[in-house]
């Protein structure tokens, strides 16, 4: 007996079978969103979107100074001394090290360019503010001065026993040139071991003098233009170099030390009071720059674009979502987060229609 199947004698969905039903096909579907092609697609129409909303959102309006400057903190508090970063200051020192001592492709000058080194050594040689503050407190230090003074003798000792070969090459002159240079070498011993005598304070007064006259040849030569002429002369010569070259300067030890000691610098210097001041008083500049600025226009700034973040954005995600696509991560999620609404009592109550 044949006959055409009526809608009563379809069986009837409870308003949760109806809900399961619906939470299945919207799974499906944001999973279909950000899978294979339609992945980029979903990408730029969103970036687009996410940009236009911050194209009205003022920055200060969202963000306020004091939860900034706790960020910054927090992420120097926290990323600094945070273990992958201790451990890689050693491995890529050692890893940097290897990779330039085998590296001859490039130049020191394919690196850096050389009109941004010669315009950093004429504003170091002509700081000379920062030059006279640091030779006077040079003088300041006892210990400094009896290193000049002794940099002093041996330029004096230097100088005596030059003349002292010259002289004895001449009948005569020799054995006066020797006779002064015992008799000054004697004084000199004399008034090293004079503590607290006449001499022993002339021998300090000599060593202040040493200092003052090492300073005015160093501020003199800082000051003399040949001085940055033979600096570049120095760059030049190392500039058409491998970079490889650079090894000679220093072992691979020695880079690995100073790469530890410099991150244990800054891993006991992140936390001090001083620096948290420098990072509060860094944010409310930033605050008074852009702070009047919207999300949006403060991409360009950043360097970025819609483009860019895309880009980026795709460069990672559809691995990332392919992955969890399979082993059924990424599914799971999203049901996670969907079934408490279609298993709602107000939506059960829609599907039964009340």
């Amino acid at each position: 007996m044949g006959g055409t199947l009526t809608e009563s004698d379809t069986p009837s969905r409870t308003p949760r079978e109806i809900a399961e039903k619906l939470l299945d096909l919207q799974v499906d579907f944001i999973v279909a969103e950000v899978s294979g092609d339609r992945f980029a697609e979903v990408i730029a129409r969103d970036v687009e979107a996410v940009v236009g909303v911050a194209d009205t959102i003022i920055f200060r309006d969202v963000v306020e100074i004091d939860q900034a400057k706790q960020t910054v903190a927090n992420v120097i508090d926290l990323i600094g001394g945070s273990p992958v970063l201790g451990e890689m200051v050693g491995t890529l020192a050692n890893s940097l090290y290897e990779n330039i001592a085998g590296n001859t492709d490039y130049t020191l000058g394919d690196v850096v360019e050389r009109e941004p080194v010669e315009q950093l050594l004429e504003k170091i040689f002509g700081m000379h503010q920062a030059q006279e503050r640091i030779l006077e407190r040079l003088t300041e230090s006892p210990l400094i001065a009896t290193v000049a003074a002794k940099f002093v003798d041996k330029l004096v000792d230097d100088f005596m026993e030059t003349n002292k070969q010259i002289a004895g090459k001449i009948p005569g002159v020799g054995s006066l040139v020797s006779m002064g240079t015992n008799a000054a070498k004697t004084a000199r011993k004399a008034a090293e071991k004079a503590g607290g005598t006449f001499i022993g304070e002339m021998a300090g007064k000599g060593a202040q003098f040493a200092l003052k006259r090492t300073n005015n040849a160093i501020r003199e030569m800082l000051r003399d233009a040949p001085v940055h002429d033979a600096a570049m002369e120095f760059w030049d010569l190392h500039a058409g170099e491998p970079v490889s070259g650079l090894r000679e300067y220093l072992s691979q030890q020695d880079l690995y030390e100073l790469a530890l000691i410099i991150y244990r610098i800054a891993l006991t210097t992140r936390n001090k009071e001083y620096v948290g001041v420098l990072v509060d008083q860094g944010v409310e500049v930033f605050f008074e720059k852009y702070g009047d600025h919207t999300l949006a226009a403060m991409l360009p700034e950043l360097g970025l674009s819609e483009a860019v973040v895309a880009e980026e954005i795709l460069r990672y995600g559809p691995a990332v979502v392919e992955a969890a696509k399979r082993n059924g991560v990424l599914a799971k999620l999203i049901r996670e987060r969907l079934e408490p609404f279609f298993l709602s009592e107000p939506v059960l109550a829609v599907l039964a229609g009340n």
